[in-house]
């Protein structure tokens, strides 16, 4: 599973993370900094499901839009690893980065 709160929030036009914080402390959800920083920048170690409802709430969003399956990261019976994550299905060439319009980057896809 890939975390997707930047994103979503983002989309929501809530671009740092005490923005959210305090929309959730309104919602009843209070999370300490430490944690809240490590919503918001990485992948959650774990969270309650009562917290993600209070997120999808205030957030305006679905379960599916914060949380978002890779199957292709799951190594099934038979098949070798190869060591590398199927990121972008193949080789492509460089990823394109969206950026605002003050220069910028966007949260992380």
């Amino acid at each position: 599973m890939r975390w997707n709160l930047r994103l979503t929030a983002a989309n929501k036009g809530i671009w740092k993370a005490s923005e959210l914080q305090r929309s959730l402390a309104e919602h009843g959800l209070v999370i300490s900094a430490g944690k809240m920083s490590g919503l918001w920048s990485g992948q959650p170690v774990s969270l309650k499901l009562d917290d993600l409802d209070v997120i999808c709430v205030v957030l305006g969003c679905e379960i599916g839009d914060l949380m978002i399956p890779e199957p292709e990261r799951v190594t099934r019976p038979g098949q070798q690893e190869t060591g590398q994550a199927a990121v972008g299905g193949g080789g492509a060439g460089p990823s394109v980065i969206p950026k605002r319009r003050d220069g910028r980057s966007l949260p992380p896809v």
